[in-house]
């Protein structure tokens, strides 16, 4: 249908645009008012001054404060907000196309190292959130070993999994061995750097998985 003279075409790319910057500048005004001044006092309210919008439009976008953490926890995972699933990322498709096991675990072992320096800090103040914070924190547990039940499996489909190893038991200890909690533990309070982390975790994955 011809569009009405003296009216501009409906321009979806540009809305798109627009809705995809407030939806940014309403997550960063939320992560910097969490650090700022803790979970309580970054209400809806004080979210939407902050990054310039109504209260309206945060509650239409994210429907409400646990979507909004939910939100951030995502973006901070991810490192940014491009629409890319994790098992599309350039990380994940460089551990899949590694050609040596070895190579695999030590690649898988790196973006772990990577996420958790993104999210431990997130993750730490998501603790005290009340249950907003605990619902955003349990759904990525899940999200986690779905993707570590993802690299057991490309091991197994590779034939790298070691023989007779229970695939569901190799994820249980994967996943045991990549939470946010030993990360913590092992760089904030025994001090590790990054690298000796990534060296650990690499040498307990392939005692586990190969």
């Amino acid at each position: 249908m011809p569009s009405t003279p003296g009216r501009k075409p409906y321009d979806s790319t540009r809305r798109a645009a627009a809705a995809r910057r407030t939806r940014t500048a309403v997550v960063r005004a939320f992560g910097e008012l969490l650090v700022a001044d803790g979970f309580k006092a970054a209400t809806i309210r004080a979210v939407a001054d902050r990054a310039g919008v109504s209260a309206e439009t945060v509650y239409k976008t994210f429907g409400g404060k646990e979507g909004l953490v939910k939100a951030l926890w995502d973006i901070t995972l991810a490192g940014d907000d491009e629409p890319v699933a994790m098992l599309d990322r350039k990380q994940a498709r460089e551990v899949l196309a590694a050609d040596e096991p070895a190579k695999k675990v030590w690649l898988f072992a790196g973006t772990v190292r990577a996420i958790h320096q993104r999210v431990t800090p997130l993750a730490t103040l998501l603790a005290q959130a009340g249950p907003e914070g605990a619902a955003v924190l349990a759904t990525g547990e899940q999200e986690r070993r779905v993707a570590v039940r993802a690299f057991v499996d490309h091991l197994a489909d590779h034939g790298a999994l070691r023989t007779g190893a229970d695939p569901v038991h190799a994820t249980d200890a994967c996943w045991a061995l990549t939470t946010t909690a030993l990360f913590a533990k092992l760089t904030v309070e025994a001090g590790w750097d990054g690298d000796a982390y990534q060296r650990w975790l690499a040498d307990m994955l392939t005692a586990t998985l190969l």
